[in-house]
């Protein structure tokens, strides 16, 4: 079998993590599909712009091998791990993925889309047409599955995260706000939301706060759990003083940006 790439995804998710788990979740994780040139496949997109979405057919290329089981981000009840085939994990015996995303418009050969959880860099395998007659079973049976629907959490700014998550945007490629909505706002917080494994998080449950780590900034956050919401407070650096001082070794080449951050005072910064 040879199958080769027909194009490739850009966006802003860059690492694993940056990605949600399941794009329609959550709106606001646009890109474009870039086509390759030379291949016709200007006529291939003749009358696609009529759909709302497609069925993008990409391949997990950060991925290394697969795994029998795995362990969902909401596992079912009295369960750790299912199987692959059960699941949407990315470690697949082939790394093909499949993924139902908005398209917004068609220009040239770039598809401009939005609520995809593909990373950058993606290469793109096929791209169809989602047929709501013939794709959608809304009173289909979805297994464990089933169990989680009432674990979605509500995530919501502060006027200082805000404040601070705005600068930060403007400054570099990095998206606080998205990374917390992907990571917070699934499970519950006494198992699955709380769980360090699978990020760098710390929490305090008697002061219902904690601190989740986004590459070497910090998001400090406060939770309700009855009322299912997660408040966004603000946003620190994961530098210390030191680690800030000229001539300091800059591994991630991102100091200048802390140096500036910590210099504008944006409110909530200490």
């Amino acid at each position: 079998m040879q199958i080769s790439p027909i194009g490739k995804f850009y966006g802003d998710a860059v690492y694993k993590y940056d990605a949600p788990r399941q794009g329609r979740l959550f709106a606001g994780h646009p890109g474009c599909i870039e086509l390759a040139a030379g291949q016709n496949f200007e006529m291939a997109l003749r009358d696609l712009e009529g759909f709302e979405r497609i069925w993008v057919i990409f391949q997990f290329h950060e991925n290394e091998g697969w795994r029998p089981t795995t362990r969902p981000p909401v596992p079912p009840k009295g369960k750790d791990r299912v199987g692959t085939f059960a699941s949407r994990s990315p470690y697949r015996p082939n790394p093909i993925g499949l993924s139902c995303v908005r398209l917004l418009k068609v220009e040239g050969l770039t598809l401009f889309v939005d609520e995809a959880d593909l990373l950058n860099g993606t290469p793109v395998l096929d791209i169809k047409p989602y047929i709501p007659m013939a794709d959608a079973f809304p009173d289909a049976k979805a297994g464990w599955v089933e169990e989680q629907v009432g674990d979605l959490w509500t995530v919501e700014m502060s006027d200082d995260f805000s404040a601070q998550h705005r600068w930060i945007v403007e400054h570099s490629d990095f998206n606080l706000e998205s990374f917390a909505q992907v990571q917070l706002s699934r499970g519950n917080f006494s198992k699955d939301v709380f769980d360090s494994s699978r990020r760098r998080l710390t929490v305090d449950t008697s002061a219902h706060a904690g601190v989740l780590a986004y590459r070497t900034f910090r998001i400090h956050f406060s939770y309700d759990e009855p009322a299912r919401c997660v408040l966004l407070q603000r946003i620190s650096s994961g530098y210390s003083a030191e680690d800030l001082k000229p001539g300091a070794e800059d591994k991630y080449g991102d100091k200048e940006l802390h140096r500036d951050f910590l210099c504008c005072r944006r409110p909530g910064t200490k």
